[in-house]
Parts: structure tokens; sequence; C-alpha cells
């Protein structure tokens, strides 16, 4: 049977998920040395930067209503980061793994709220699966609220804003452009917010280093071409829920590289996880973007 459209966007999610979760533990190491803002300036700058040669060749496409809406998505991008960076210094970061992955509740509501059509009855259980399967993986015995939590469910709402738009938008806008645009916004937004906000030295070590390099082009600049040309062919709602793999990746990651293991409970809840995404995977997607 030959894969359709949305099937192969999906899988192409799917391997930039993977990618972000892998790097996870990478980056980690880099901004213990480096710190978070100057890291994301130079990291989406070097990412820039790798796409501007591609950006040349389609500079006919470049226009104001394309440029517009990607520096509208390098905003809600850049305060994604900037309220998960501040609040996981006020709360756990089992508790900050999981509100941000409620963006995979909150997208199909914005997809609700805008079409005022409900989602498909076993999407919406591989919506819950997701959830309930992140709630094991990320969260401990005792569930305890923080006061970075709330800036965290921002940061949940600025990522499952970004998916949703970029929905929106890639049908519309060339994915070179669009995603040039953002990543230099989000760049340019780092660097200021370095400049402004008092942080450690920086220390530009072997791991700084290597977490720049090695996040700057795969973890950036092509897998955010990726999202923003992939997602022409399949729905917010399953992009959210392919998303949700990123800590089951990084707890993967983590095992081959940090001698970390999952606890039972961890690997359920990375099997609920992986059981939402193929129940999104076969609900039929092709329907869902015909009605967009």
């Amino acid at each position: 049977m030959k894969p359709t459209r949305s099937q192969w966007a999906d899988l192409s999610l799917l391997l930039v998920t993977l990618v972000w979760g892998s790097t996870f533990v990478i980056v980690k190491l880099g901004i213990a040395d480096l710190p978070p803002f100057p890291f994301l300036a130079i990291r989406f700058g070097l990412a820039f930067i790798s796409l501007v040669p591609f950006l040349w060749f389609q500079k006919a496409h470049i226009c104001k209503g394309t440029l517009l809406k990607g520096v509208a998505l390098g905003v809600i991008l850049f305060s994604g980061y900037t309220w998960q960076t501040v609040g996981l210094q006020y709360t756990t970061a089992s508790n900050a793994g999981f509100i941000t992955g409620l963006s995979v509740v909150i997208v199909p509501a914005l997809v609700t709220l805008t079409t005022r059509k409900l989602p498909h009855p076993t999407l919406l259980l591989g919506v819950l699966s997701a959830l309930v399967g992140l709630a094991f993986l990320s969260l401990g015995d005792r569930l305890q609220f923080n006061k970075g939590d709330l800036m965290i469910v921002v940061c949940a709402l600025s990522f499952a804003l970004h998916i949703f738009l970029v929905g929106r938008y890639a049908p519309l806008t060339n994915a070179t452009v669009l995603a040039s645009a953002q990543i230099l916004t989000v760049s340019v937004l780092s660097g200021i917010f370095s400049v402004l906000l008092p942080h450690p030295t920086v220390n530009f070590s072997t791991n700084a280093l290597l977490a720049l390099l090695l996040t700057a082009v795969p973890a950036t600049s092509l897998a955010f071409f990726v999202q923003t040309k992939m997602q022409q062919f399949t729905t917010p709602t399953h992009t959210a829920l392919i998303f949700t793999m990123e800590p089951v990746f990084s707890a993967v990651s983590a095992f081959i590289f940090a001698g970390e293991i999952l606890t039972p409970k961890g690997l359920l809840g990375a099997g609920l996880v992986l059981g939402g995404m193929l129940i999104a995977e076969f609900t039929g997607s092709e329907n869902e973007i015909l009605s967009k």
C-alpha cells in the first residue's frame, strides 16, 4: 500500500521529533556553560545563516505578507522557549515536561474553536492516550504544584499556538521564507534579551560548542523547515500528537548516552504516548486537511 501525503508528512515530523528528543541531553550540557538566551541567539543565528543560500534561490517568494507571518511565528516560538527557560527555575523538570505536553490538548481545542467542528472520536482517544502517557512519563508519585507551573502553561500555550498557526500559514506561503523569518526572529529576540538580562559568564566550552554545532542545522534550520513544509499535508492536531514523542525519544537518548533507565511507569507512559500517536495516524487526517 502506497503511503499517502499525510503519512509521509507525519513520518517527516516524527523524524524531526526524534532529532529534538535526541539532542535534549546535548542541549542540557551546553546550557550548563552557555546561558540559555546567548545559546538560543547563536543557535538560531547559525541556523539562519545555513538557510541563506536556499533563501537566495527562493528570493522571488519573499514578500511582506510571508515575512510578517514568519516574524509572528518567531515571536510566539521565542515566547515558548523563554517561558520554559524561566519557568524551569521555579518548578520541577517533570512538571515542566508534562505541562509543556499539554499542547496536545490545546491544539485540537484551537482547531475546534476556529472550525466549530469536533475532532474525530478516535483522534480524541489518541489525544487522551498521549496525555495519560505524558503524565506517567513525566510526573512523579506526588503531584506538587510550584509557582513556575503557570509560566510553563504560558509556554505550552505558545508552542500550541505556533503549531496551530504553522498549520494555517504553511499552505499559503513559501516554506523556506517562512522558516527563515521565524528563525531569524528568535535569534534577534534572544540576542536582545542576552544584552538586557543579567546572566552568568558566557563560557564557550567544548560542550557548548558541540551543542551549538549539533543543534543549529539538524534541530533548528532543517527541523523548522520540515515542520513548515510538512504541515501543508497534515493537521495541527496530528503534529501536536507526534511532538509528544519528544520526551520518549529524550528518555531513549538519555538511556543511550547518560545511562538513565526508565521506570516501569515511565515505560508504560512511553507506550501510551506511542499508542496515542498510532491511533491518530490511522484516524484519517486527509479528511481533516480537506475540511480545514
